[in-house]
């Protein structure tokens, strides 16, 4: 078993900034990891989902990672997703992260050219992995993105042995007996991080020990305080606080996410632009709708640290 962990606890899928002309705003890239590590966040998962890294192009990517890493100035580790449909260039993110100094390197499989073996999916990540040879590197399983829905348990097995800095995965998928398997096995070799925010307490009855997710941005002490009942015994709580994300979730998820949860940000303080097409944002009415709904579940005073 692994037992110095390189990624554990809520690790943040952050937002890419972005100013008002849709441009890459890094000025707001220090004052958002700033926010986050003061949340109670232990991780930054960069140009993921979230952070919309495949609506970037090659040279916004390259920048907004050095921008996160730098930002975060060695306090929490930093990984880069370089996921594209194209390996070369993914490999060419790969090896411009590690000279950035992230912690980790992160990606997911091609998907316009569906990966359905795990053969190929190692092949795919070999490429990937080899360009960052120094780096830890983490899969990204995101089958609903992607359209792979390859064994996770079969690429472990299989990448173990062929890639030499493979550290583990990102596991968003809801089948937490899948994620469980993982996890255990070769006695824990892998750091395997869950991914679905909206069943944390169901992956931590099943051994989780870290996870990375969008609403860590915005809810990280909601999180914690989720986390801590169920080290305690107190399920009740841990239910309680579970549904209170479900809650707010149903509120961002009943218009554009991506949108929602940065204007939810901006709420928060960290104003970080509207998403880029073809996440569509929010009309004035919407905003309204997310302020007015998330005040009246009494959000604002959950999200206290």
């Amino acid at each position: 078993m692994n037992k110095t962990r390189l990624l554990h606890g809520l690790v943040a899928a952050t937002v890419t900034p972005f100013d008002e002309s849709g441009d890459l705003d890094l000025a707001r890239v220090g004052p958002m990891v700033d926010f986050l590590i003061a949340s109670g966040v232990s991780g930054l998962y960069v140009c993921g989902s979230t952070g919309e890294g495949v609506s970037l192009d090659q040279q916004e990517r390259k920048e907004a990672a050095a921008a996160f890493v730098k930002a975060a100035a060695g306090r929490v580790p930093v990984v880069v997703q370089v996921g594209h449909n194209s390996l070369r260039a993914a490999a060419d993110l790969a090896a411009h992260a590690e000279a950035a100094g992230a912690a980790a390197v992160s990606a997911t499989c091609p998907s316009y050219f569906p990966v359905r073996t795990v053969r190929a999916l190692t092949a795919s990540m070999r490429e990937i992995a080899a360009a960052a040879a120094r780096t830890p590197f983490y899969y990204y399983h995101i089958p609903a993105l992607t359209g792979s829905d390859v064994d996770m348990l079969q690429f472990l097995r299989e990448a173990g042995e062929q890639l030499p800095n493979l550290r583990g995965l990102k596991f968003t998928a809801p089948t937490a007996y899948h994620f469980q398997e993982c996890l255990e096995l070769d006695a824990g070799r892998f750091e395997v991080l869950w991914g679905v925010d909206e069943m944390l307490l169901s992956a931590l009855a099943v051994g989780c020990y870290g996870a990375v997710g969008s609403t860590y941005n915005i809810a990280a002490p909601l999180h914690r305080r989720l986390i801590a009942a169920f080290e305690r015994g107190d399920l009740a709580a841990a239910r309680q606080c579970q549904a209170q994300v479900l809650a707010f979730l149903r509120v961002l998820t009943s218009m554009p996410y991506h949108a929602a949860l940065r204007e939810t940000l901006a709420l928060l303080g960290q104003p970080c632009g509207t998403s880029r097409l073809p996440n569509l944002g929010l009309s004035p009415e919407q905003r309204q709708h997310l302020r007015t709904a998330l005040e009246a579940l009494g959000f604002f005073s959950w999200v206290k640290p």
